[in-house]
């Protein structure tokens, strides 16, 4: 196996880091093929084509893409702001927040109650539905409550009590809002880091997602593949340097990558690629293993209609590209 200085480490690479770029390309080609409104099959991948995988950039998932339009569709007072993104993270569930806004209208922090929106949550699990979506699962932090939604509720009125949105305001990096974060119960470094990276879509902070990154489960897994000997470097160094060089080696690959309408990868995004670069390999490249020697992906590949247009934080200043990149007609063989 070749080597490559990671900083001042000289790092053991294996076939897996290849497939990381690979599958990065491929998973964006899909995205575009599928926003552009061909038909399928939009890969010859037979893993892509079979199993579920995130999109190459988390903003351009669609449950992110949820969250980044309820940041925007509403109150722009930090407060309000920073409420919906609590509690539809927590819950992560699309048609949880359906069902709350449907009842209460526009959500604010004047008008939260976790009585009142409790309530509603019972109904829905009375009719047999599901709250919660398998992904991000927030442990149920300890207030008490018999039931884990209503436990969710009092933290985040906890959090909005004990002067979280001052705290994100005042905050001089996304360090220091993962920091103020993680302050809370039941809040690790993993989902701290993810509503950190949340928050910051919104209006109420602009910080460099290349701040800093931490890499969850998934992600250090697919580290391991992709690097079988770190020599002593971390996790966080590998994950930056494949921000700092992902043309390089998209070029050393020969590969051409379709970027996020002019925006590079960034730190949270190769993260995302360690975590589905570890699933992807397990079929690929089942000789090689991680962490936690899963063997098997799951969850299989259904496309439910075409995807809506893109909505990123205007803030980045891609959306009037992507509008018209996809206003231009689709090119058919």
């Amino acid at each position: 196996m070749r080597r490559v200085r990671v900083g001042r480490h000289s790092v053991q690479v294996s076939e897996v880091l290849s497939s990381y770029w690979y599958f990065a390309a491929e998973r964006q080609h899909v995205y575009h093929a599928r926003l552009r409104g061909e038909p399928g099959p939009w890969t010859d991948d037979p893993v892509i084509s079979r199993f579920r995988f995130t999109n190459a950039y988390r903003a351009a998932d669609r449950v992110s893409q949820d969250l980044i339009r309820v940041a925007y569709e509403g109150s722009q007072n930090a407060a309000d702001v920073v409420l919906r993104v609590m509690l539809f993270r927590f819950f992560n569930k699309p048609s949880t927040w359906e069902a709350l806004e449907s009842r209460f209208d526009e959500i604010t922090a004047d008008s939260f109650d976790v009585d009142t929106f409790s309530g509603v949550l019972d109904l829905l699990l009375a009719r047999g539905e599901r709250v919660y979506s398998a992904a991000y699962i927030v442990p149920p932090p300890p207030f008490g409550a018999a039931r884990k939604h209503r436990n969710h509720l009092l933290l985040i009125e906890h959090m909005m009590r004990s002067g979280v949105v001052a705290q994100v305001e005042a905050a001089k990096s996304l360090r220091e809002v993962f920091e103020t974060i993680a302050s809370y119960p039941s809040l690790g470094p993993f989902l701290s880091y993810q509503l950190a990276i949340d928050l910051n879509y919104t209006s109420v902070i602009d910080f460099d997602e290349n701040d800093f990154v931490v890499p969850g489960p998934g992600a250090r897994s697919g580290v391991a593949k992709c690097f079988p000997d770190l020599n002593g470097a971390s996790a966080e160094d590998v994950i930056r340097w494949m921000v700092d060089t992902q043309e390089d080696q998209f070029d050393q690959n020969g590969i051409q990558f379709s970027d996020l309408f002019g925006r590079a990868l960034t730190l949270i995004d190769c993260q995302n690629l360690f975590c589905e670069t570890d699933k992807y390999a397990r079929v690929m490249h089942p000789h090689i293993r991680g962490v936690g020697g899963r063997s098997r992906i799951k969850q299989q590949f259904a496309p439910h209609g075409l995807p809506a247009t893109p909505f990123f934080p205007p803030k980045w200043g891609i959306n009037e590209r992507a509008s018209a990149d996809l206003a231009e007609p689709a090119v058919t063989a």
